[in-house]
C-alpha cells in the first residue's frame, strides 16, 4: 500500500514522510539555517535560503498536503498570513463573497487591509445557495466559507458552494480551521483552497503560531507558493516541527474532542439556566442533516448564551471557571472558554456582529480532552 492510499488516522503519521536523508532520523530535524551552501552558483541540494524553503518547513507541508486530500501544502506565520496570501490572488476592483459570521481577525484583514486596496467583500449569511448567488456579479472572483462557522456553528454546504463556484468560474476558499481534516475535507468536496490556523487543532497544544493552505492545482499553488515567498510570512523551523508533531496525533485527539463536545453540549442544552446553545450534532442546529452529510463528527466548539441574554451573567460565568481557562484561540488539549464580543470578535462592529447572533451573552468554548465529568463539574459551578 503506498502513502497516498492511506486511510487518514495512518496519513497523520506517514502522510508525505520520510526518513530523513542525512542518518535516518524518523521525525525531521529542526533544520535551523538561514542558508545553504552552493557547489557554485544555483548549484544547491533544492534548498537555498530559508524564506523561500526548508526542509522542516517542508515535511510539514508535505504533511499538510496529504491530510487534506490535496497535491500542495503551504505553511505560514500564522493562520491570518495565509488568508492574507489567498487575497493577494486578487487585483483591485475584484469582488469576494465571505460567510458574515466569521473569525474576528479576517473580517479585520478584509475590512482594514485589503478594502483600501480596492477589493469588496459582501458579508452575508451562506444557508442558502441564492443568497450567495445574489451577490456574485462579473467582478466577483473569490468565495470564503467557514464551516462550521467562527462561533455561531452555522454549517456552509461546500459541495453546493463548490459547484456555485464553478458556474460562475470562481475560486472556492474554505477556512477548515473548527473542523479538522479528521471531520471534513473540503478539497474532496470540491473547494479550490482548504485554509488552516494551524495554531489551533493541528498543532494541538496551545505552543505555536502557524497557518495553512492546501490545494490540488499546480498552477493555483505556484501562484500561492510566489506569494508565499515574495511576502515572506513563512513559519520558523521550530514551529514547523512543532505542527507536525501535533499532527501526529490529531485523529486521537479529535475523537475526544468530539466525545467530550457531545457530552458538554448536552448537559448545557439540559441546563435551566441556559437560553441558546449552538452546536451542530443537535437535529434542531440550521443545517444539520447538511453536517451529518459533509463531516465525520460534530467537534468540539460549542456556543451557548445565560437565561435572559444577560452580558453581566455572561462574564459572571467565564470568571469562575477553573478547568477551562478564560483565554483566546481555541483546539488545544486544555478546554478554554471566551466572549467572543470582547475577545475574537471585538474588531467587528456590535451592529455588524448581533446580526449574525454573537450577542453581548455569547459564550464560546474550545472543549479539550480532560474528564468529561470535571468539565461539566465546572461549568456547574460557574452557572450555578
Amino acid at each position: 500500500m503506498s502513502k497516498k492510499e492511506l486511510r487518514f488516522n495512518s496519513k497523520t503519521i506517514h502522510g508525505g514522510q520520510h526518513p530523513d536523508k542525512a542518518y535516518g532520523a524518523v521525525m525531521p530535524p529542526i533544520y535551523q539555517t538561514s542558508t545553504y551552501a552552493q557547489t557554485t552558483p544555483g548549484g544547491h541540494k533544492g534548498f537555498e535560503y530559508s524564506r523561500s524553503a526548508n526542509p522542516t518547513r517542508t515535511a510539514l507541508e508535505n504533511a499538510l498536503a496529504s491530510i487534506e486530500s490535496g497535491t500542495y501544502g503551504l505553511a505560514f506565520a500564522s493562520g491570518l498570513s495565509a488568508i492574507d496570501a489567498v487575497i493577494k490572488l486578487l487585483q483591485p476592483g475584484d469582488e469576494v463573497v465571505s460567510t458574515n459570521d466569521l473569525y474576528g481577525g479576517s473580517y479585520r484583514l478584509f475590512k482594514q487591509i485589503f478594502e483600501k486596496y480596492g477589493i469588496k467583500f459582501h458579508f452575508i449569511g451562506m444557508q442558502d445557495m441564492d443568497a450567495i448567488e445574489a451577490h456574485i456579479n462579473s467582478k466577483t472572483k473569490l468565495i470564503w466559507v467557514e464551516t462550521p462557522t467562527n462561533p455561531m456553528m452555522n454549517i456552509i454546504d461546500i459541495k453546493a458552494a463548490s459547484a456555485l463556484a464553478k458556474k460562475h468560474k470562481l475560486l472556492l476558499a474554505v477556512d477548515n480551521t473548527f473542523a479538522t481534516p479528521y471531520l471534513q475535507r473540503p478539497l474532496e468536496l470540491g473547494a479550490d483552497i482548504v485554509m488552516h490556523s494551524a495554531t489551533k487543532y493541528l498543532g494541538g497544544h496551545s505552543d505555536i503560531v502557524v497557518g495553512a493552505l492546501v490545494v490540488k492545482d499546480k498552477e493555483l499553488a505556484d501562484k500561492l507558493y510566489f506569494i508565499q515567498n515574495a511576502s515572506g510570512a513563512v513559519c520558523g523551523p521550530m514551529d514547523s516541527f512543532l505542527t507536525l508533531r501535533g499532527i501526529k496525533t490529531l485523529h486521537v485527539r479529535m475523537q475526544r474532542h468530539c466525545e467530550n463536545g457531545e457530552a458538554i453540549a448536552n448537559y448545557l442544552d439540559k441546563h435551566p439556566k441556559i437560553e441558546k446553545v449552538y452546536w451542530p450534532g443537535f437535529e434542531s442546529h440550521p443545517n444539520h442533516d447538511i453536517a451529518k452529510s459533509q463531516m465525520g463528527g460534530f467537534g468540539g466548539m460549542i456556543s451557548f448564551v445565560p437565561k435572559g441574554s444577560s452580558y453581566e451573567e455572561a462574564i459572571k460565568i467565564v470568571e469562575k471557571l477553573k478547568v477551562f481557562t478564560l483565554a483566546e484561540s481555541l483546539g488545544g488539549v486544555e478546554s478554554l472558554a471566551g466572549h467572543p464580543a470582547s475577545m475574537t470578535h471585538a474588531s467587528i462592529p456590535k451592529e455588524e456582529r448581533e446580526k449574525s447572533g454573537v450577542v453581548d451573552a455569547l459564550i464560546r468554548l474550545s472543549v479539550g480532552i480532560e474528564d468529561a465529568n470535571d468539565l461539566i463539574a465546572d461549568l456547574e459551578r460557574a452557572i450555578g
